[in-house]
């Protein structure tokens, strides 16, 4: 594909992802003089109206969208036939990225990326646009942190009658497939929302839920493989959040959420209970049969969830104020009945003796002794308990039940006091590495701080002296001064790179450091050279330290596959991906499928370096050859002539009668006729004349004379 330097008023500056229909390049918007992305369709796309036809189905489907989650899109055109898509430039990562680099995230983290999926899902959903093509690649963050999702390229309305793609089609990557899209049914939102639980599956596992040798056999699983629960390979997943995962993931389009903005509200919970601590777990999936007020709580709007979020106050609970009116309430009532029970004229005595009931008092901070007095006095019968606390020792900590909580008169209380903090023995940690000791020391409730100080005989890393000492008791929290060495005087680490490995070995080794090696492929330093070091140069060492040298095995070198028979776009994404360069020859071929590899060169094995060209040539449909007119012709002759444009001689058994002896024995008929188009190689077959001479009657010619 040769590239323009420019389209129309967008300046290209420089390429910065390459796909299997388009590549995408950094331009300058001459006219607004700002910074966008322009996606341009291959060159062998272009000319296949389906595939333009997707093109501008992409833009449209997003230049109606204005969300802060959806890459937008600015502009889209045609110049000599190259077509185009002037989008928002993102400047980030992919999510794929980021999960090939740092493999699985923290549960939390990937929670707040599949919040900001969903929104963007429900915008693209209320607009009539279902994605269809939800995929970490798809997904791009910022770096401020904003998540957008990109490339509606697969993407259809939602009402449309006519798509570009038939019903029954698989449209999508096979990864991340809901199952309807793997059986080839219609895929709609919720299509998405099995995506999006994919994609956060793998967020959290760090792989998705099901992988193959192929993409049919990940589709097939997509239908029939159950979904081992992410807890099993990530025991950081609460069971909140699995559920979460589970319902999206459900087989049954019917059982997941029904749209985006109901994960994005259990999401949202989720999140809101992790910073509260307050447990909250989302709803579980409703039945179809369920009532109003077993179905889960609306989502709240996006102000009060991000309110809850970042901790902003929430409003004062009037649950002090209920319980004082109910309080004075059952107060009332008591004195009523007094009132009336002892105006009462009714001469007969009551045998009912009435409940009196008492508030316990709150001897929070007072001593055991002052505190029993004061129930002693309430009419409470004291118990007493103690255990281990912050506040001062034998004061209380609590009462059970607790204080203000209304019980019967002469009923017991029981007041726990406080013991004081628990004292627990310090551990020795003098001598172990400073990783252990702190590992020790936090494991038993201590806190500590840390110094380093130069020693001689004790090795840098390792604990030379604590305070207070090992076995020594202390209440929980405390802190433990640690001194840390840091080794003898150092020495000035000194520069190999690019050194012969021999003697860079040497020139470490006679300064007593402990060298290890790996080996690199490098473009650009010699086979047998230091390409890198670590600790770098300059830095300070000491003695025994380890030191990393990085050796060079010359350039990169690819191993090329064998590629005959595969799609000629797959195997470009693959190549390119690589980091090879390819071109492309069409060539005819009987034998292939059009838009697969005939071969390629350099043939499959070649070893060679990375950046190389690779020429992949591509089948196109065989070329057609016009029947000549055989009639007259002897066999030999018809034969010789079909050789020559591909085509196969074959003489019938039998033959037809002819009028004429010059026919006799020479081709006098065939099939397929003169001038019909026949693909090389196939068969033309003739029919020989066969000529009788007419019989003469002697009579008649005996007149005749």
């Amino acid at each position: 594909m040769v590239t323009p330097n420019s389209l129309g008023r967008y300046e290209l500056t420089a390429q910065i992802a390459r796909g299997g229909m388009s590549d995408v390049f950094e331009a300058r918007d001459r006219l607004l003089d700002r910074k966008v992305a322009v996606k341009i369709l291959h060159d062998r796309f272009a000319e296949t109206d389906t595939f333009v036809a997707r093109f501008r189905k992409e833009a449209r489907a997003v230049a109606n969208l204005s969300h802060p989650n959806v890459v937008s899109v600015y502009d889209w055109g045609e110049e000599d036939g190259t077509y185009f898509m002037v989008m928002e430039l993102v400047r980030g990562r992919s999510l794929r990225d980021i999960i090939q680099a740092e493999g699985k995230l923290l549960p939390r983290r990937a929670t707040e990326i599949a919040a900001e999926i969903a929104k963007a899902l429900d915008a693209a959903h209320r607009s009539g646009v279902i994605h269809r093509d939800i995929k970490p690649g798809n997904v791009l963050l910022t770096t401020d942190g904003t998540v957008k999702v990109t490339d509606f390229g697969v993407a259809r309305a939602r009402n449309a009658s006519e798509g570009l793609t038939k019903v029954g089609s698989v449209i999508g990557t096979a990864t991340y497939f809901s199952p309807e899209q793997a059986s080839g049914d219609p895929a709609d939102e919720r299509s998405d929302i099995y995506s999006l639980g994919v994609v956060l599956y793998e967020m959290l596992v760090g792989r998705p839920p099901f992988r193959g040798e192929s993409a049919v056999s990940v589709a097939y699983q997509h239908v029939t493989a159950e979904v081992v629960p992410p807890s099993r390979l990530n025991t950081d997943v609460s069971l909140e959040l699995e559920n979460v995962v589970m319902r999206a993931l459900d087989k049954d389009p019917d059982r997941r959420y029904e749209t985006a903005a109901d994960i994005h509200h259990d999401l949202l919970v989720l999140l809101q209970g992790r910073s509260s601590h307050s447990g909250q777990a989302p709803v579980a999936p409703p039945a179809r049969s369920q009532t109003a007020q077993d179905l889960p709580p609306p989502p709240p709007r996006d102000d009060d969830a991000y309110r809850r979020m970042r901790g902003q106050p929430r409003q004062p609970s009037q649950l002090p104020f209920i319980l004082t009116a109910v309080l004075l309430a059952a107060g009332v009532v008591l004195g009523a009945y007094l009132l009336l029970n002892s105006l009462s004229n009714d001469p007969a005595p009551s045998t009912t003796v009435p409940v009196v009931t008492i508030a316990v008092p709150d001897v929070t901070g007072q001593s055991e002794e002052e505190a029993r007095i004061v129930l002693q006095e309430a009419g409470f019968l004291v118990t007493t308990s103690r255990e281990s606390s912050e506040a001062p020792e034998d004061s209380v900590i609590r009462t059970e039940p607790a204080a203000g909580t209304v019980a019967e008169e002469e009923s017991p209380v029981n007041v726990v006091v406080s013991d004081g903090p628990a004292l627990l023995q310090i551990p020795t940690v003098v001598g172990s590495t400073r990783e252990r000791a702190i590992g020790q020391l936090r494991g038993q409730g201590f806190a500590f701080t840390e110094r380093t100080a130069r020693h001689d005989t004790i090795g840098a890393g390792l604990v030379i002296s604590q305070d207070p000492a090992g076995e020594a008791r202390a209440p929980v929290g405390s802190v433990v001064e640690l001194v840390i060495s840091a080794g003898p005087q150092p020495i000035e680490m000194p520069r190999v790179i690019g050194l012969s490995r021999d003697r860079a070995e040497g020139m470490l080794e006679g300064l007593g450091l402990e060298v290890s090696t790996t080996l690199t492929r490098n473009n650009d330093v010699p086979p047998g050279v230091v390409a890198r070091q670590d600790p770098a140069p300059g830095a300070d060492v000491n003695p025994g330290w380890s030191v990393q040298l990085v050796i060079s095995e010359g350039p990169d070198l690819f191993v090329l596959e064998e590629l005959a028979g595969q799609p000629v776009a797959d195997v470009i994404i693959l190549l390119g991906e690589a980091g090879m360069q390819v071109q492309v020859i069409e060539e005819p071929s009987p034998s292939h499928e059009v838009g697969v590899v005939i071969r390629t060169d350099p043939p499959g094995g070649t070893e060679l370096p990375v950046g190389d060209t690779i020429t992949l040539y591509e089948s196109t449909a065989p070329d057609l050859v016009v029947v000549p007119d055989l009639t007259g012709a002897t066999p030999e002759e018809a034969e010789a002539t079909l050789a020559g444009l591909g085509l196969i001689l074959e003489v019938a058994a039998s033959r037809a009668a002819v009028d004429t002896p010059e026919l006799e024995g020479r081709i006098a008929r065939q099939a397929p006729g003169p001038g019909e188009e026949f693909s090389p190689g196939e068969t033309v077959l003739v029919v020989l004349g066969d000529y009788t001479a007419p019989v003469v009657d002697s009579e008649t010619e005996s007149s005749e004379s």
